[in-house]
């Protein structure tokens, strides 16, 4: 394929909720030369998350609408697939992650997929971390199987905490005064890396500059996500400003 040729290097599969205002916008401010990105968006008529029960009846409808979305984006013939939602891939733990990848994969002819989990979890053994914090915009229901993952992933979770936001829109809403209030109350000196999840959370800068005045990882969802799903492809990009994963590995 020519170099005129838009995605020459690759295209890239995306699928996220229809609340999602953040994830398209990560992975263009991303998006290395030659390599797109093409979205899928799954419908949400009902994007409160105020409650447990709420957050459940989220995950329901994104289970009810993703395969139609992925149905619509094979259409563009992506070379691999990229889940920009977390928390569905959080839950049940490892075994859950496996089981969301062999779906995926058995509704894309097999392609290569990386999910929110399973990109933060290669990140934390690229960067040798055991003890971690872990924060997020869930409610209970949902930290609870984040725990259960990076636990049962051979992670020692000190802190983990959820900023309760009220909606899946009101996710991309949280300020970065709170979330670098967070960071400071999750912080320890045994917690060797930082963890965010939620992938309508705008996050990759902030955490950047978390990394310097923090003085350890600071792994942002969206960041490690694009940073698995390039390299588990080959492609070697680097950025500055993006964090420790995207700059250095």
């Amino acid at each position: 394929m020519t170099l005129d040729v838009t995605g020459y290097r690759s295209k890239i599969g995306v699928i996220v909720p229809s609340t999602n205002t953040v994830v398209e916008h990560d992975t263009a401010m991303l998006a290395p030369h030659g390599i797109t990105f093409h979205t899928g968006r799954m419908y949400i008529e009902h994007p409160s998350m105020d409650s447990n029960e709420n957050f459940d009846k989220l995950r329901l409808q994104i289970n009810a609408s993703m395969d139609t979305a992925l149905r619509d984006v094979m259409t563009c013939k992506p070379e691999l697939m990229m889940m920009g939602m977390s928390a569905q891939t959080f839950w049940g733990g490892v075994e859950g992650n496996e089981s969301f990848i062999e779906h995926v994969r058995s509704l894309t002819g097999g392609l290569p997929v990386t999910t929110g989990a399973t990109a933060c979890r290669a990140a934390l053994e690229t960067l040798d971390v055991k003890r971690i914090a872990v924060f997020s915009p869930y409610q209970p229901i949902a930290d609870v199987n984040v725990h259960r993952y990076f636990t049962e992933a051979g992670f020692d979770v000190v802190a983990i905490t959820g900023l309760r936001a009220s909606s899946a829109t009101a996710i991309a809403e949280i300020t970065p005064e709170e979330v670098i209030r967070t960071l400071k109350e999750i912080d320890s000196p045994d917690v060797e890396a930082i963890v965010q999840v939620g992938t309508n959370l705008s996050f990759v800068r902030t955490a950047d500059e978390a990394e310097h005045w923090l003085g350890k990882p600071v792994i942002a969802i969206n960041a490690a996500t694009i940073w698995h799903t390039l390299r588990q492809a080959g492609f070697t990009d680097t950025w500055g400003g993006a964090g420790t994963l995207l700059r250095n590995f």
